[in-house]
């Protein structure tokens, strides 16, 4: 029975790829705890807390300045000849990365401008590590869905388990060397994200499209296409996924940097959780690119395959596994946590619905419900946080998947009476 439910899921695409996208949530999740736990027992709590919230505003420049390359690709490599193909991967990731550094020189000057906390950006050594790191994360994101595109999860597991470990053994190696500054866990997090991103584009993107080179002549004949990727996919990305980045960056903004530890480690632990349902959503989305037909509902039966289990886990072990960090990690998150882990549920009902609508096309159905989550989100962050702590950042991350999920619910009411009339 075993032999015969693994065969299955071999030659079930979704499955395939939608348990591969698990194991890599597993490894992004699992050695990034590990890595975390190096951190915060080795370095102490204000430098961790400087050094993710550089993270976290490099993580939200990404978002902002990628220009839904990623999307992108997932829409139009499927099925391209060599040569196009290799025009829109290399189209794609020069104007994501070069987007992305200019957005984040220009946040090394306005960020802190907007928020003192944020001061170190200011130094040359802030500047630059905030430029290279959202930079990084740029490529990696777009590297990781040209392997979306082509259905490939085995190629994104094994990018990121090379990621995470490197990650780990960089963060080793600094603190064996004597060195315990905030710039150690930026080093260590930024140097194999681009060390593994230059192995992918030299030795690994060949493999996906025989005879694809990439190149930098050409280029000029995707603009239209990066233009129609910037007002289409790439704003639903950014209300989709800016809450999530912009909200370590608001703690640190009305809370400071320490409490921004707290908040990092329990937002961590539960991210295991946040990253299934987007990247099962881009393998349903993946999936009709490739003229397959998969319905919501098997998609939504692999998305609880995967959170059910981890998410009974954080809400009845959850202190104990931030008290791992130490007791005060513990108080001040475990609540947090708990927040967070119900919140996945309403997450995952929006993030479906929105890759099913994109697929059919309705990108202006798409930007509205995940601008309405995103409004609510952050405002009630930068309401909540002074009063109620970091908590007060849960519990609006709560609300606002709350409404677009509610949203999702009248609007297919909506469309079925419109069909049934």
């Amino acid at each position: 029975m075993l032999i015969t439910a693994s065969r299955r899921v071999m030659n079930d695409s979704l499955a395939r790829n939608s348990l591969l996208i698990m194991a890599t949530t597993v490894v992004n999740g699992g050695l990034g705890y590990v890595y975390w736990m190096l951190a915060a027992r080795a370095i102490p709590q204000p430098l961790v807390g400087n050094a993710t919230a550089l993270i976290s505003a490099a993580t939200a420049l990404s978002m902002i300045a990628n220009l839904g390359a990623g999307h992108m690709f997932i829409q139009r490599l499927p099925g391209s000849a060599p040569d196009l193909w290799a025009r829109i991967v290399s189209g794609g990731l020069l104007a994501g990365c070069a987007a992305t550094a200019a957005a984040a020189a220009a946040g090394t000057v306005l960020v802190p401008m907007a928020a003192a906390n944020f001061g170190f950006l200011q130094r040359p050594a802030g500047a630059a590590a905030l430029v290279c790191a959202a930079t990084a994360i740029t490529a990696t994101t777009l590297l990781d869905n040209v392997y979306v595109a082509h259905r490939a999860g085995h190629g994104m597991f094994v990018r990121n388990l090379a990621l995470a470990l490197g990650k780990i053994g960089a963060l080793a190696a600094i603190l064996a060397a004597g060195a315990h500054s905030a710039g150690v866990v930026v080093v260590s997090w930024t140097l194999p994200t681009l060390l593994v991103s230059v192995v992918t584009v030299a030795a690994g993107l060949g493999r996906l499209r025989p005879g694809a080179r990439l190149r930098l002549t050409g280029l000029g004949s995707e603009l239209p296409h990066l233009r129609t990727a910037l007002t289409g996919h790439h704003l639903i990305n950014l209300t989709q996924a800016g809450p999530a980045a912009l909200l370590p960056v608001l703690v640190t903004a009305r809370l400071g940097p320490g409490a921004n530890a707290h908040f990092y480690l329990a937002w961590m632990t539960a991210s295991m959780l946040f990253m299934v349902s987007p990247a099962v959503a881009s393998a349903l989305y993946a999936e009709r690119t490739n003229a397959a037909r998969v319905g919501l509902r098997r998609a939504a039966i692999v998305v609880l395959a995967m959170v059910g289990a981890p998410a009974a886990l954080l809400l009845t072990e959850g202190d104990q596994i931030l008290a791992l960090f130490s007791a005060a990690y513990a108080a001040e998150g475990g609540m947090l946590l708990k927040i967070l882990v119900l919140a996945a549920v309403p997450d995952a009902i929006t993030n479906l619905a929105v890759a099913h609508w994109r697929s059919h096309g309705e990108f202006r159905l798409c930007r509205r419900l995940n601008v309405a989550r995103a409004v609510t989100c952050l405002t009630l962050s930068w309401l909540l946080l002074p009063g109620a702590g970091v908590t007060g950042a849960g519990i609006a991350w709560m609300a606002g998947q709350a409404v677009s999920a509610l949203l999702v619910g009248a609007v297919a009411l909506s469309l079925r009476r419109a069909v049934g009339s």
